[in-house]
C-alpha cells in the first residue's frame, strides 16, 4: 500500500459513514484500519479488502490504540484521521504527489473545513444544528438524526499555533501571509495528519508517555520542527471535521479530566519548551524566532564575542580578522597583551603562555554580561552564519565543526572531526566555572597536557572536568589559517595522527575553492 489511513475510535457513530466516504474519494493505493477501542455503537462493518479492525473489549486509550495500527502497516505513509470527517475527492493521491515535490522529511496536512454532519428533525420539520439529542426546542416534539454529510466551504483553515500554555489556537492572521499551494504552519488542529510511517516510529509521533487525550496537534508539530522537519499545509485537497464541544451525550468519546488535560500540557512544556526532547536538532527559541507567535515571553539568550590574542600575529591578517569578526553584529570583548582597538578591550601586560591565555579568557568572561559567548581567535576567519546558532543546554559546550585548516604558504586545505576550542560556544556562566577551575589547577600544578577544548577530556584523562561537549555545523566553513606560530601543532595528513579515529571524515581542497577565495588571496 501507499498510505494506510488509522482510525482510533470509541463509541464513534459515524466511523463506518467516515470510512465510506475515504473509499468513495481514494484515488491511490490506500488502506484504512480502524480501531474499535472498548466500546462501538451498532454499525455495519465495512467488508472491503482494504479496510481492516482492531476491536479490544476493553478501551486501551487512544494513543495505544493509533500505535497498534501503525505497527500493522507496511505503507510508505500514514495519515491518522478521526472517526467523523470527509474528504476531497482525490485527497490521498493529491497529499502523496506533494510529499514527492517536498521531501519525506515532513509532516502535512490538507486544508480543514468544517463537517456539517447532520440536524436534529421532528415531525413538524423543524431543524436544529448537529448537538446533543432531545426533543425540538421549538416544538417540543421528538426528533431523529438527518444524515447531511456536508462539507462546508467556510472556514477553510490553514494556520494554527499554540500559545505559552501548549494550548491549541487558531491563527488567522499568519494565514493571511501564508503563500503558494503547500505553505508553513507553526502546529496543527491534530484530527488529520500525515508522515512517512518511518519518520513516525523515529519521531515516536504519538507517544504514549502523554495521556490518552489532549496534546496531540502540539507533539506532531514540536517534533516534526524541532527534529529538523517542516509541518506543511497543502492546499490543493481538504478534509471536513466535525467539531462536538457542546457536551452532554454528543461529546469526546475518551474521558478528558482537565487534570489530565494539564499534565500533557505539562509534559510538552518540560520536552519541548524546555529542550528536554531527546530527539531535538533545534532548540525551541528557533520555533518562536521563525513563527514569532502572540503571547510568547520567552527571553532570547543575549549572545557575545570573546577575542583574545598575543597580539603576535602578522597584522595585516589580524585586521582581516577583525574585520570579518565585525560583520556578526554581536557584542565584542577583547582581551589582549598589548592595547588593541577592538571591541570593549581588556589589556593583560603578561607574558604569552598556557596559563596566560586562560586567564586572558577567564578576564574577559567575567567582563561580558551577554548569557552565551562565542570564543574567537586572531587567526580564524569566521563566516557570520557561525554566529547564528544558540546552544540548547546551559551545561554542554558546542563546537563548530565546518573548519577548514588552511596552510598560509600555499593555500592546502584539510577538513576533519575535530573539537577547537576557536570554533566553541557556550553559556557564560558555565565558561566562568570552567575557567576559574583552570586556572587555579594550572597555577598549582602547571599545564601537563590537560587540553584546551572543554568538555573533551575527563578529569580521569588528565581533563579539568567531566563536563560534555557536542557539535553543531555553521552553513559555510570557517578558515583557520595555519602560519606556522599557531598555538596548536598543524597536521596535514592522516598518518600524522596517532589514531585514525582523531581526523573522522578527512577531506582535502585549497583556499581557492573556499568562500574566502578572493577576500583572502592578498593576505597569504
Amino acid at each position: 500500500m501507499d498510505l494506510t489511513i488509522v482510525i482510533p475510535s470509541r463509541n464513534e457513530i459515524f466511523l463506518t459513514k467516515t470510512i465510506e466516504d475515504i473509499l468513495a474519494n481514494s484515488e491511490a493505493n490506500t488502506e484504512v484500519i480502524a480501531i474499535l477501542d472498548g466500546e462501538w455503537p451498532e454499525m455495519n462493518l465495512i467488508r472491503d479488502k482494504r479496510v481492516h479492525y482492531i476491536i479490544h473489549n476493553e478501551s486501551v486509550g487512544q494513543r495505544i490504540a493509533t500505535n497498534q495500527a501503525v505497527k500493522l502497516s507496511k505503507a510508505k505513509y500514514i495519515m491518522k484521521v478521526d472517526a467523523h470527517c470527509a474528504f476531497d475527492k482525490g485527497f490521498d493521491r493529491k497529499m502523496i504527489e506533494a510529499f514527492k515535490e517536498v521531501g519525506d522529511d515532513v509532516t502535512m496536512i490538507p486544508v480543514m473545513r468544517n463537517l456539517h454532519a447532520f440536524d436534529w428533525v421532528c415531525k413538524n420539520g423543524h431543524r436544529r444544528y448537529q448537538g446533543p439529542s432531545g426533543p425540538c426546542k421549538e416544538c417540543g416534539e421528538p426528533t431523529e438524526m438527518d444524515i447531511l454529510w456536508i462539507a462546508k466551504s467556510n472556514p477553510q483553515s490553514t494556520a494554527y499555533r499554540f500559545d505559552k500554555t501548549m494550548h491549541f489556537q487558531y491563527w488567522n492572521d499568519w494565514g493571511k501571509e501564508q503563500e503558494g499551494d503547500i505553505t508553513e504552519t507553526m502546529s496543527i488542529q491534530g484530527s488529520c495528519f500525515m508522515l512517512t510511517r518511518d519518520k513516525y516510529w523515529e519521531l515516536d509521533i504519538c507517544s504514549e508517555s502523554f495521556n490518552s487525550w489532549g496534546q496531540q496537534g502540539v507533539e506532531v508539530a514540536c517534533k516534526t520542527w524541532l527534529s529538523g522537519g517542516r509541518v506543511l499545509v497543502n492546499r490543493r485537497t481538504w478534509y471536513a471535521h466535525m467539531f462536538r464541544t457542546q457536551g452532554g451525550d454528543f461529546s469526546f468519546p475518551y474521558e478528558n479530566p482537565e487534570s489530565k488535560v494539564q499534565e500533557n500540557r505539562e509534559l510538552s512544556k518540560k520536552l519541548f519548551r524546555d529542550n528536554q526532547w531527546k530527539g531535538a536538532k533545534r532548540p525551541f527559541s528557533w520555533l518562536l524566532d521563525k513563527f514569532n507567535p502572540p503571547d510568547w515571553d520567552i527571553k532570547k539568550p543575549t549572545v557575545g564575542i570573546l577575542y583574545y590574542s598575543d597580539n603576535q600575529l602578522n597584522m595585516k591578517l589580524a585586521r582581516k580578522v577583525r574585520k570579518q569578526i565585525e560583520k556578526s553584529g554581536l557584542p565584542i570583548t577583547s582581551v589582549t597583551l598589548k592595547p588593541t582597538n577592538f571591541g570593549k578591550n581588556i589589556c593583560l601586560p603578561l607574558k604569552p603562555s598556557k596559563l596566560t591565555m586562560h586567564k586572558q579568557i577567564l578576564a574577559g568572561l567575567k567582563s561580558m554580561t551577554e548569557d552565551v559567548v562565542y570564543f574567537c581567535e586572531h587567526d580564524v576567519i569566521y563566516h557570520p552564519s557561525h554566529f547564528k546558532f544558540i546552544p540548547k543546554n546551559k551545561d554542554i559546550y558546542y563546537y563548530n565543526k565546518n573548519l577548514w585548516r588552511v596552510r598560509s604558504d600555499d593555500g592546502f586545505a584539510v577538513k576533519y572531526d575535530h573539537k577547537s576550542l576557536s570554533q566553541m560556544c557556550a553559556f557564560r556562566e558555565t565558561l566562568i566555572k570552567e575557567y576559574e577551575e583552570r586556572v587555579r589547577k594550572i597555577e598549582a600544578d602547571g599545564w601537563d597536557k590537560n587540553g584546551y577544548e572543554p568538555g573533551t577530556r575527563s578529569i580521569r584523562r588528565g581533563g579539568f572536568s567531566d563536563s560534555k561537549s557536542d557539535y553543531f555545523e555553521s552553513d559555510e566553513p570557517n578558515i583557520d589559517i595555519r602560519h606556522g606560530r599557531n598555538l596548536s601543532a598543524s597536521k596535514w595528513k592522516p598518518e600524522e595522527f596517532r589514531s585514525l579515529r582523531s581526523c573522522r571524515n578527512w577531506q582535502e581542497s585549497s583556499i581557492d575553492k573556499l568562500w574566502v577565495k578572493d577576500i583572502w588571496k592578498n593576505v597569504l
